[in-house]
């Protein structure tokens, strides 16, 4: 029988406005109310705007809110603001700042997704705090909140009781993590598994994947079929000659021809592949080094490690140490 009843309520409350991006709103959203069921908590989940009534969305579904206004001694175990196309105008708003900034006063936990940083930067919630949004925002977060310490690689950072996210998606990543926090890994990564995500990723991943990198700079998918070989084929020799071979060219025509259609040597692909493969299992697996060196294609630790380090500047070792995501029984 569950133990849902007898835990404690945890209030979410979300803030949009008009023109918020529905998905910001809905995939953290969902993270939590599936939390309920599959993991047994006692999430309660409010959406609340400016003013009471239907708020507008950035697709035809507009979204039934409660006023902030209503919220004036109750106290909120986590607050989180979207983003989307009307963070401008809304990060502008001086009744909007206003609210924000009484409500993170009741807020245990504060956050935000995608451009939704910019409405907690405006109410001076990010000052002197490392923070992240949409990548192709950073750089605007930064110039418009000095005080902001805005880095545009990771998926979410955590601050104290303050968290941002990086684009859309990368909401549930952050939702994900903070039923880690409140329940457990074990808890959040079954949560994972029931909403079908690929993986559960730690906030300092960098938001940029080389496999989506890959497929973006192939823009006619010539080559697509091929990166699944490779993925799927990391063990074995794949020197140019063996590439060519698979989608039937010469080893001299497939180097010059893939060089420019990706931007990058065969050989830069591959290592690229077998290094984003090797910071998977390091990420999610108990696996020794020298096992994902072998399930890699890397030949030799070594080899790891110099590729590990090229990559994202730690060790194979140190980057375990600092985004591995091995059981807790495990890591006792």
């Amino acid at each position: 029988m569950s133990s849902f009843s007898a835990k404690p309520v945890h209030t979410v409350v979300f803030i949009v406005f008009p023109h918020v991006k529905l998905l910001d709103l809905s995939g953290a959203l969902q993270v939590f109310e599936d939390a309920n069921d599959v993991c047994s908590a006692n999430y309660q989940t409010k959406i609340l705007a400016l003013e009471a009534g239907p708020v507008k969305t950035d697709t035809v579904v507009s979204i039934s809110c409660e006023p902030l206004s209503q919220w004036s001694q109750r106290a909120i175990d986590t607050l989180i603001v979207a983003g989307g196309p009307g963070t401008r105008a809304a990060s502008a708003n001086p009744d909007l700042i206003a609210e924000v900034q009484r409500v993170a006063q009741i807020s245990k936990r504060v956050a935000s997704i995608c451009t939704g940083a910019f409405v907690l930067a405006a109410a001076g919630l990010l000052d002197h705090k490392r923070a992240v949004t949409h990548w192709d925002s950073c750089a605007l977060l930064q110039d418009s909140f000095p005080m902001v310490r805005v880095e545009s690689d990771p998926i979410y950072i955590r601050d104290g009781q303050v968290w941002t996210s990086a684009g859309v998606t990368a909401g549930i990543d952050m939702a994900l993590a903070m039923v880690a926090a409140d329940h457990g890994r074990v808890a959040a990564l079954a949560l994972a598994k029931s909403l079908v995500t690929y993986m559960m990723r730690p906030g300092g991943q960098s938001q940029f994947s080389p496999v989506l990198d890959q497929q973006a700079s192939d823009a006619n998918g010539r080559f697509d079929a091929l990166h699944s070989w490779i993925i799927e084929n990391l063990t074995r020799d794949l020197r140019v000659e063996r590439l060519a071979e698979q989608v039937n060219m010469s080893a001299r025509n497939f180097a010059r021809v893939y060089t420019a259609e990706t931007g990058s040597s065969p050989a830069r692909a591959v290592e690229r592949l077998r290094v984003e493969t090797a910071r998977r299992l390091l990420e999610d697996t108990g696996l020794s080094i020298s096992a994902i060196t072998g399930r890699c294609g890397f030949g030799d630790t070594e080899r790891l490690r110099r590729a590990m380090t090229k990559a994202f500047g730690l060790s194979a070792n140190d980057y375990r140490k600092h985004f591995g995501a091995v059981a807790e029984a495990d890591r006792r």
